[in-house]
Order: structure tokens, then sequence, then C-alpha cells
């Protein structure tokens, strides 16, 4: 059957008007505001605090940032911290951002480093400092700020002077120079200086030891390295505030320059003692038998034997190093009278002294 032109007209028209989608209600526009950071975190060294926080990739509205703007450093003395008030800071956004943020990218971290005044560094040891930050869009607007964390700002020492150290047979000596401070009854702050190693090439530190500033002997001998490599040393000062009833709090002060090391063995173990020589042979082939007390270095690799006669040059009877502390000389010869001493030498050949000499007679 033939359409009309009229009933053909109208038939492509549904047909057009059932193969389109439903058109929803408009979406609104974006207010392009960045979902305040939830990760924001402080460190404290000395009178520097370095916050840093992620840079929120998604808008309240669940879109992708598109328009950065700075973020606003907030500080305050007030625990809950409700407004940002006078920023005491501010970080630019990254450069290029936009493209940065794109879907499936890597989160992007910002920090900043505030320096506290000194007003605010000589308040009670139990007074601390709220911040936050508060990340605008383009237009300078924002939704809010961060978590709060908070930083303690009791007082710090600064870095001892005149730091050294000095590689000897007992370890590593190291000395420093401390800042006069008197501590009183019931006083809330315990002050120490602490040394770090670390190996050439590695950025781990080791802690060595700690002191009271209190301590009149401002030294520490390191003795837990291992020889023939490079290290370097620092002293660093830390404020621990005892805060009744809460967990201790400690605060890292400022450091001294690095100190390097190269830990070059050459020093020899100590000299044996105690040696005795006893005569063995009737009946049999004579030997003298040889014993001293052992020798307590941890490198300790071995001993040396040297024999002479009355008037001799000592020698060297072991062809090898003598891994206990006793000896059978049976190179010996009747009616002849012998002297012996016994040395120590460690694992990198290095040799002590000859031990104090012992005789015996070969009838």
């Amino acid at each position: 059957m033939k359409l009309l032109r009229g009933q053909w007209l109208g038939l492509s028209a549904l047909v057009w008007l059932t193969g389109c989608a439903s058109i929803g209600a408009p979406l609104p526009p974006s207010l392009e505001l960045p979902r305040p950071p939830e990760d924001l975190r402080a460190a404290r060294k000395g009178d520097k605090v370095t916050l840093t926080w992620t840079i929120p990739p998604r808008t309240m509205d669940r879109q992708r940032v598109r328009y950065l703007g700075k973020t606003d450093v907030c500080r305050s003395l007030d625990s809950t911290l409700t407004a940002c008030g006078a920023p005491v800071g501010e970080a630019a956004p990254p450069a290029d951002f936009a493209r940065k943020n794109e879907p499936g990218s890597q989160k992007l971290t910002d920090s900043y480093t505030d320096t506290l005044p000194l007003d605010l560094r000589v308040r009670t040891a139990f007074s601390s400092a709220t911040y936050a930050v508060e990340v605008l869009n383009r237009d300078g607007r924002a939704a809010g700020l961060s978590n709060r964390v908070h930083v303690p700002l009791a007082g710090t020492l600064p870095a001892p002077t005149s730091f050294s150290a000095q590689v000897t047979a007992q370890g590593v000596v190291l000395k420093w120079t401390g800042v006069p401070w008197s501590v009183r009854m019931n006083d809330p702050l315990r002050l120490s200086y602490r040394v770090y190693r670390r190996a050439e090439g590695s950025q781990h530190e080791i802690l060595v030891g700690e002191k009271n500033v209190a301590d009149p002997d401002q030294s520490l001998t390191d003795q837990s390295f291992e020889w023939e490599n490079t290290y370097y040393y620092r002293v660093t000062t830390f404020t621990i505030v005892a805060q009744p009833g809460k967990p201790e709090v400690s605060i890292e002060g400022d450091d001294t320059p690095e100190v390097k090391v190269f830990a070059d063995d050459v020093f020899p173990p100590g000299v044996p003692s105690g040696l005795q020589a006893v005569f063995s042979g009737p009946g049999q082939q004579p030997f003298i038998d040889l014993i001293w007390a052992p020798v307590p270095d941890a490198d300790l690799n071995g001993y040396n034997v040297y024999r002479h006669e009355e008037g001799g040059t000592p020698v060297k009877v072991n062809s090898e190093l003598v891994n206990i502390p006793a000896y059978r000389d049976a190179q010996v010869v009747s009616g002849k009278r012998y002297f012996y001493s016994v040395s120590a030498v460690d694992l990198r050949g290095n040799e002590s002294g000859r031990s104090e000499e012992a005789s015996e007679n070969v009838p």
C-alpha cells in the first residue's frame, strides 16, 4: 500500500523522536571548589615547622579540579581553629596543574615551612600551635579548612659546638661542647643531645647514643661500627616534654654539621699477658709447653710465638698463626735455656707488642 505524502512525513518524525535519548535537566555549573585536604601532616625541627599535604584532585561536586589557586597556611594558638583569619603564609599551585591532574595521574603533594617566631617559642612548655591549610580555587574561594594538626611550642637548644670525631683502638670517640643549661626541680622539660651515624652512600641513620645536657662529660664512644668503612656523624638537640597523664613529646632541635670519619683499623690488639713456660720430657722427647691469658679483642685472628737463647735475637717459631692461647715447642735441645714471648695479631694483620718473657731450662 502506498503512503500519502503527509502520512510519510508524520511517520518519519515519529521514528526520529523515538531514536533519540531523552534529555535530562541541565547540570548546574561547577563552583570549582577543591575538596579540603584530609592528610595534613606537620614536623617540627628547631624553629621550623614543615607542613605537607596532598593537593585535592577533585572538587566538592566530584569534578576534576581544573583551575587551582593558592593555598593559605593557617596557624593559631586556639586548638579548634575554626577560621583561617590572617594566613601566616601561602603555597603557590604547581605549574601546569591541569595537565598533571589528568585522570589516572599520580597524586600531587605540596609543602610549606613555617618559622616559629620567638614569642611563641618562649611560651609555657605545654603550649602548642594548631595548623591547617585552605586550598583556594582560581577565584580565591575555598570549601573550608583541612584537618588540623598540633605542634608543641616548647623551646629547643641550639646545636652544640666544636663537634669532633676521632678513631681510636676503643672506637670512634665523639666530643662536643654543649650550651650551658640549668635544670630546675620539677622542670617538665628534659634536654638531651643525640648522636647519629650513617654510612657513606646511605641516608639511613643509626642512633649511636644520647647524653643529658646536664652531664659534665659531653662525649660518646661508638663501638658498633665496622672497620674500613666511611661514616658521617652528627649531633642534634632534643627537648622531651613530660606532661602529666600524657605521652612524652619529643621535639628535635638543630644539628651540628656532619663529621666524616674513615674507620681505618691501624690499631694492634692487646698485648698477651700471663705467659708461662713448663718443660716436659723425662722418658720421652723433650718439649716446652707455653700457656698465656687469651686476648679479648673481638677481631683477634691469632698469636705469634717468639723464642731465643741467652743473648740471642727473638725469632718467630710458628709457621701459621696459633689460634689458641697455648703452644708446644718440641724443637728444643737438652742443656739449653730458652726465652719465650708472645704477640697477638688481628684480622687486618696488625700485630701487638710482645709479652713479657718466660724462660725454661731443658735438662
